[in-house]
């Protein structure tokens, strides 16, 4: 299981949000490529970006600091969620070095986009579900839909899905602990790895999702408690890798 440290961009900046809210933020850094190389030198093997302005207007609003980020470290793979709506952002986003893209809201309102990107990216497409009390919210989680996580994740089985992104809104900056029953059961659905994310707040989260990574979890996205100091990425990755060997 990867332990994937997390790099909001809000405006240019490393941030983190409570709950997915744009008025309720934190700054942490105002140089992304310096934060990456923080966790870089940790020892992380996978990088979370998540373009915070993109996801509410639709389009890529931070992607030079991605680029810059992805050109600092050609070699680790980075994942990037948030505005990705159609084909040429994802071309653009792979030329520049990008490992994986994470479609979201794109994916509950037209699923079979999905698909097609898959098609045209193969290898490269993580589909992101974002759940309030098991219904997707899309928008920057501005709106909740009336479809089960679940069953969504169901739908993309055959459609070559790299893995499924699954957060829970309830955890999501709060620090209250990751929701792990809700990751296996995401994780159970299909077929599709799964990458927890939402609540991580230390080891212990760490140990309990490692616990049933068997289920399907390959990953854990980790986000305020890196910044805070709750959980240590080198600590956790190596917990992790011990488990597993």
């Amino acid at each position: 299981m990867l332990i994937i440290p997390a790099i909001d961009l809000k405006d240019g900046q490393c941030v983190r949000l409570r709950q997915g809210m744009m008025d309720d933020s934190t700054v942490f850094s105002d140089d992304p490529v310096a934060v990456a190389a923080r966790w870089v030198d940790a020892g992380c093997r996978r990088l979370h970006l998540v373009d915070l302005n993109g996801a509410f207007a639709g389009e890529p609003v931070n992607g030079d600091v991605v680029t810059a980020i992805a050109a600092a470290y050609p070699n680790l793979p980075i994942q990037i969620g948030g505005g990705i709506r159609n084909l040429d952002t994802i071309e653009h986003y792979v030329r520049a070095g990008v490992s994986y893209v994470i479609i979201g809201t794109k994916a509950v309102k037209e699923p079979a986009f999905v698909a097609e990107a898959c098609a045209a990216f193969p290898g490269r497409v993580i589909v992101g579900l974002d759940a309030k009390e098991g219904l997707v919210a899309t928008d920057g989680w501005a709106e909740v839909s009336d479809v089960k996580a679940t069953d969504l994740a169901k739908r993309f089985e055959a459609d070559g899905v790299s893995a499924i992104v699954y957060t829970d809104i309830a955890r999501d900056g709060m620090m209250q602990g990751v929701n792990v029953d809700a990751t296996v059961m995401m994780a159970e659905a299909s077929s599709i790895p799964v990458i927890a994310s939402g609540g991580i707040t230390n080891i212990k989260d760490i140990k309990a999702l490692s616990a049933v990574a068997s289920a399907g979890i390959c990953g854990a996205i980790t986000g305020r408690a890196i910044y805070e100091g709750t959980l240590d990425v080198a600590e956790a990755q190596r917990l992790c890798d011990e488990a597993t060997g």
